[in-house]
């Protein structure tokens, strides 16, 4: 189960990001994270960067409003959202988790 969490700057998830892959895709959730597969290699922040962008598309917000606020270097991060509730996130991802 994804954890989300309120937070002053707005609410904030964990991804687990596999830089590399195929395509950009949702691949579920692991150990408490959202687990997203990246075309983008793990060099010189590209895949941070298409991470903010493809989660910016799936969650109909602007890049602007999304921030890794930890993990930057790590493939596990902490993603910041600014702009909607924890239950407008939450209807969001469930609807591309299917659950």
């Amino acid at each position: 189960m994804l954890t989300i969490k309120e937070t002053a700057a707005g609410v904030q998830f964990a991804v687990r990001v596999v830089p590399g892959a195929s395509r950009n895709e949702v691949a579920g959730v692991q150990d408490d994270a959202l687990k997203v597969r990246l075309a983008a290699p793990a060099v010189e922040g590209k895949a941070n960067r298409a991470c903010i962008d493809f989660l910016a598309g799936l969650l109909g917000v602007r890049r602007s409003s999304l921030a890794i606020a930890s993990g930057e270097k790590s493939r596990k991060k902490t993603v910041t959202v600014e702009g909607i509730t924890r239950g407008e996130l939450e209807a969001r991802l469930e609807g591309l988790l299917g659950g």
